[in-house]
């Protein structure tokens, strides 16, 4: 069992007997003397891929779901499926476009490091690391002087994410990124 507090964006939880992921989360504390904290939530359900929207208030419980967890190798995509390899006994599935559409702008061929989950014997989807390193492979080019600035411009990384990065940085650099957020954390040194 959880608590409101406890909830963060990427969470799988149980919701009406299913599990789902927590993919926003907005927080209100009320004004008023002795007013409930809330923790407005909008989930994905993992198995039929639905939205759902629930609101939770100071001392209600959160069921996390009983799933296993297994350590998976990303083969290949082929445009409509991604293509896994079970790391224990070498068995490959695949997982439609649909089911992993935020995880597959992470994936590059041949990556380790993931997690199936499997729910009641069923792949229901996929955990990535929460930081991964990836290779800029197109941006515009460094501007000489621009260092220290908080400037940014558009990148494109080798898995296809495309975010905002320092201007300083170059195509073939490798960056940190948080798959919770999207976002650039750092850059990776070389050597």
């Amino acid at each position: 069992m959880a608590s409101p507090g406890d909830l963060k964006r990427g969470l799988i939880i149980e919701l009406d007997g299913a599990p789902c992921v927590v993919e926003k989360l907005e927080i209100q504390t009320p004004s008023a003397r002795g007013g409930n904290q809330l923790w407005k939530i909008r989930a994905r359900n993992l198995k039929t891929k639905g939205k759902v929207d629930k609101v939770f208030r100071s001392g209600d419980s959160i069921v996390e779901p009983h799933f296993e967890k297994r350590q998976v190798q990303y083969l290949y995509g082929d445009g409509t499926h991604h293509h896994f390899m079970d790391l224990q006994d070498y068995d490959q599935f695949p997982l439609s476009q649909e089911m992993l559409e935020d995880e597959s702008q992470y994936l590059i061929e041949n990556m380790e490091g993931i997690s199936a989950l499997i729910f009641e014997e069923e792949v229901i989807g996929i955990e990535l690391p929460l930081v991964l390193d990836l290779k800029i492979t197109e941006c515009d080019p460094t501007v000489k002087g621009n260092s220290a600035t908080g400037r940014t411009k558009r990148a494109v990384l080798e898995s296809g994410l495309v975010l905002q990065v320092p201007e300083h940085l170059d195509q073939g650099d490798t960056i940190r990124v948080d798959t919770t957020t999207g976002k650039f954390i750092s850059r990776v040194s070389k050597g």
